[in-house]
């Protein structure tokens, strides 16, 4: 099935802000900026990456669903209709975004797929991701993130990178403090401030 809403006007309309959503920003006028579009409960683990990406040095983005439970498909907005304002402000203001999303165990639970227009940031990540230990490669259809209306895209520079990192993945993240800070501090290494 697919999203309840097509864009963030007619989810702001339907569903109340500090109940069933919030938004966490932390702009700090960098380069680059991690956000996670489908962070809290709509696709868990995503929320703590970005925020473990960003850290204190780059920009950071989370729309985060608050009821556990709830269908994925409830406050879901694909990426290249996600349309918060703050959120596309943000991404404007940056030379390159990373995107953290969730997908299915379906296919290779323990691989990170990359997507995005940046080309040289992504095999840059994922390269720096398979040094540590990491399973990762580029990303085919649906999730290869390369409309230029993708969130991750919508940057300066027209380009950003989008991973998708499988429900087992995310959960040993969560649950391994330093798996989590090897898996980001990787991802940050890639991210060199002009």
């Amino acid at each position: 099935m697919g999203d309840c809403y097509q864009c963030f006007a007619d989810l702001a309309a339907g569903e109340s802000l500090g109940i069933d959503y919030q938004l966490v920003i932390r702009d700090r006028g960098s380069t680059y900026a991690a956000i996670a579009p489908h962070g809290g409960y709509i696709e868990p683990g995503t929320s703590e990456l970005g925020a473990a990406i960003a850290a204190d040095d780059h920009s950071y983005y989370a729309f985060e669903g608050l009821r556990r439970g709830r269908p994925h498909r409830d406050l879901h907005i694909t990426s290249h209709r996600f349309d918060e304002p703050l959120c596309v402000a943000l991404v404007r203001r940056c030379q390159s975004v990373i995107a953290v999303h969730g997908r299915a165990d379906r296919k290779a639970p323990s691989t990170t797929w990359l997507g995005g227009r940046d080309e040289a940031l992504r095999l840059a990540i994922a390269a720096a991701l398979q040094k540590v230990g990491f399973e990762a490669q580029l990303a085919v259809g649906a999730l290869a993130g390369n409309s230029g209306a993708n969130i991750c895209n919508r940057t300066a520079n027209g380009a950003g990178v989008q991973l998708e990192l499988p429900r087992t993945l995310r959960g040993r993240l969560l649950e391994d403090e330093k798996q989590m800070a090897a898996y980001s501090d990787a991802i940050r290494a890639c991210l060199v401030q002009d």
